[in-house]
């Protein structure tokens, strides 16, 4: 990879990329201002249409209402996506944490075991975990509904 960065720096091959970029995002913001003054354009033309058809005042409220519903729309639709990408993002870093914990707890338990109080270091969590279980099995009522 860094090889052929190195190459590419060197052949000019990268500035030419970079040249050809240029030009393409000049190219798209063009087309997209020009699309826009196109979409301004037929707005109006609607607008006239709908003036001379329903009167200017009757036109110009449906055609402000409707832009605002589409917006509420939109509104809408990005909250529910952005809550579903944010779920998404949550279980994503939690399954990359846990990979991570697993290789950390991997790599340094050898090292752990070496030794007589390493064995003991591994052995404390668990045996607390089991008695905090014990504990809460035994701390809960059999019935909720019976009294005591």
């Amino acid at each position: 990879m860094l090889a052929s960065l190195i190459a590419g720096l060197a052949t000019g091959e990268t500035l030419a990329a970079l040249r050809r970029a240029k030009r393409a995002a000049i190219a798209y913001a063009a087309a997209g201002v020009l699309a826009l003054v196109g979409i301004v354009f037929l707005l109006v033309a609607g607008a006239i249409w709908a003036a001379e058809r329903y009167g200017a005042t009757e036109a110009t409220l449906v055609i402000g209402v409707a832009f605002l519903v589409l917006a509420g729309l939109v509104l809408i639709v990005h909250k529910l996506t952005s809550q579903a990408r944010a779920r998404a993002a949550a279980r994503r870093r939690n399954r990359d944490f846990t990979k991570a914990a697993v290789a950390a707890g991997i790599a340094v338990a050898p090292a752990l075991l070496r030794g007589r109080a390493g064995t003991a270091v591994l052995l404390a969590p668990a045996i607390a975990a089991i008695a905090y279980a014990i504990y809460r099995e035994n701390s809960r009522p059999d019935d909720p509904g019976e009294e005591s």
